[in-house]
């Protein structure tokens, strides 16, 4: 071993041992990864057999690209890719700025008492499952006992077809809009507060405070986030759309999560379900590296 792997080596010894609790601590999270996320990644290799339950993964026959041929070919997969591209670009455009509008007016907020009570309600739904959110939300728009028929409406969205998708967006964005400030509320706290001094100095009222030094300090965080909600554009959340779906609007709703779950369990096409879930995660990891590329080439911090 030569001088400067030797020095390298004590230099890395040096920071292990000055910083061991924080390596306990990040200890559980490496557990969780290797057991549930890359530990399984071996069964990707369904995807390229006829893959027999009653076996095991290595005794089920080589097929190559059959799997993915037919899942190309089926117009099923075709209609819950649109339907997911589509579901995931209105959450893009309309949640991922709802929380950072929320957090900018939180921050805005005098009285500190009435802050936390504003926080404590809008964060509470992010804490019920959305079991339970789906029986609530199909009692208050319920076509005989709900708000549709207080308001004299004839159809309940949650059963249109014009309106599912719309559905969808807001009551995710009523569920998670409080609980996605908490990052940004964190990030506002550390913005330099000289900065603040010096623009109010230069006349700054609230709002050019907020949008010359607010944002620009949190620009980061936002990016970010971005990036990661951007390799999440074919994931638009499968316990929502499974719980609150039906037949009527199954031409709009169904999307790539439960077009996996429909083949792969209910009728038991592993193989395929597999070959449509490794194209989800293929198409979300090109997405994710190409989102960092472009933002680092637009100057901004990227994730690596």
């Amino acid at each position: 071993m030569n001088t400067g792997s030797k020095s390298r080596s004590s230099a890395f010894m040096k920071s292990f041992h000055k910083h061991k609790y924080y390596y306990v601590l990040l200890l559980p999270g490496i557990i969780y990864f290797i057991l549930f996320k890359y530990i399984p990644m071996g069964g990707i290799a369904i995807a390229f057999q006829d893959f027999r339950i009653a076996g095991n993964v290595f005794d089920s026959p080589w097929a190559g690209l059959k799997w993915f041929n037919i899942l190309f070919e089926s117009p099923d997969f075709w209609t819950a890719l649109r339907n997911t591209v589509i579901i995931s670009f209105y959450k893009l455009l309309f949640n991922f700025p709802a929380p950072i509008i929320l957090a900018l007016l939180l921050n805005e907020l005098i009285n500190g008492a009435f802050k936390r009570i504003v926080q404590t309600i809008i964060y509470f739904p992010h804490f019920v499952s959305w079991v339970v959110l789906g029986s609530i939300l199909f009692s208050v728009f319920s076509v005989d006992t709900g708000v549709t028929k207080w308001l004299g409406l004839s159809t309940s969205p949650i059963m249109n077809p014009e309106l599912f998708r719309g559905f969808l967006v807001g009551s995710e964005m009523w569920k998670e809009v409080g609980w996605g400030t908490v990052i940004y509320l964190a990030a506002i706290a550390g913005v330099n507060q000289e900065l603040y001094e010096a623009a109010k100095i230069d006349g700054a009222n609230r709002f050019k405070l907020v949008l010359h030094v607010t944002l620009p300090s949190i620009a980061s965080t936002i990016v970010v986030l971005l990036i990661l909600r951007t390799g999440q554009i074919l994931n638009v959340g499968f316990d929502q759309i499974f719980i609150l779906y039906n037949p009527l609007v199954y031409n709009v709703a169904d999307v790539l999560d439960t077009y996996v779950y429909r083949v792969g369990l209910t009728m038991g096409r592993f193989s395929l379900a597999t070959a449509a879930g490794l194209f989800q995660a293929v198409v979300g990891l090109c997405l994710l590296v190409f989102t960092n590329w472009l933002v680092k080439r637009m100057g901004e911090r990227g994730l690596w």
